[in-house]
């Protein structure tokens, strides 16, 4: 069943109005990686001008778990990953954190993707966000790639007046250093690093279940920006990079792969140009 959760009280409508900042993951804890340049640019409710918030679209019973986790029925698993993303809207201070507790396997299929694509559009009803945080269409996740084909329909409906002005494919399972560096769109969330541990920090079902996503999702930031620039002292402590989908939402026409294997054509160029020079 889905959760709405609204962690200063406000109306569900009221506190979607607000919101300048939406992130749509797949898993609980995706968010946390993949849109913390979000979170943070709009931490604190001093900021009325600026507002996260968060669609988490699976239910994450089919969690990896070990430790105290081991013995954990698939329903215990969700309601944890449930009560932890709750936890993090909390300690993020989001204007908003629903969660549709989709199973991923409804998803991939037609009847499911239909579904999530009338809950993403009645969100958006309520909601004219500045910027949209989602997965990267090169992502190696099939229910990353899932949730961004619903993200990226519903949002292709929208009039063009209510489209958001950015939309951001975020780095969580492959990150985007291939790109090229004149096309990647860096994002600085060298910010409060105490916030960005507690909040990946929360998800312990995830972390003592084997996957140290907390050290890796930090260390990611960390070699983004010491490895984007090869001459000279780091510019910024830590960067993780998007591929901008904005032009796949203005022009509904453009067909997605080729967008994406644009890019990959223009790494391959570039790989081959370089070694044309010594080969």
């Amino acid at each position: 069943m889905a959760d709405t959760f609204i962690s200063d009280g406000t109306s569900a409508q009221e506190a979607l109005a607000r919101t300048t900042h939406l992130a749509i993951g797949a898993h609980s804890d995706d968010l946390e990686i993949m849109a913390y340049h979000g979170i943070v640019g709009c931490y604190g409710y001093r900021k009325t001008d600026k507002w996260f918030s968060g669609i988490t679209v699976t239910d994450g019973r089919g969690s990896s778990r070990s430790g105290p986790y081991s013995d954990c029925t698939d329903e215990e698993m969700a309601d944890i990953r449930k009560n932890e993303q709750r936890q993090a809207a909390m300690v993020g201070k989001y204007g908003a954190m629903i969660q549709l507790a989709y199973e991923s396997d409804q998803i991939m299929q037609d009847d499911g993707q239909n579904h999530l694509r009338d809950d993403l559009s009645s969100v958006f009803d309520f909601c004219q966000p500045e910027i949209v945080y989602t997965h990267n269409p090169a992502d190696k996740h099939d229910t990353h790639i899932a949730v961004l084909s619903a993200a990226i329909h519903v949002m292709r409906e929208l009039p063009s007046e209510k489209r958001p002005k950015r939309i951001l494919g975020c780095e969580v399972w492959r990150d985007l250093d291939w790109m090229p560096d004149e096309d990647k769109v860096a994002l600085d969330v060298s910010k409060r690093e105490n916030l960005a541990n507690a909040l990946v920090g929360i998800f312990d079902s995830q972390i003592t279940g084997g996957k140290r996503y907390d050290r890796a999702a930090v260390g990611r930031r960390y070699a983004n920006a010491t490895f984007f620039h090869a001459g000279g002292q780091d510019r910024i402590e830590q960067l993780t990079f998007a591929m901008d989908l904005t032009p796949l939402v203005e022009y509904s026409e453009m067909d997605v792969k080729d967008y994406v294997l644009s890019y990959i054509e223009k790494f391959r160029c570039e790989v081959e140009s370089n070694l044309d020079r010594f080969f």
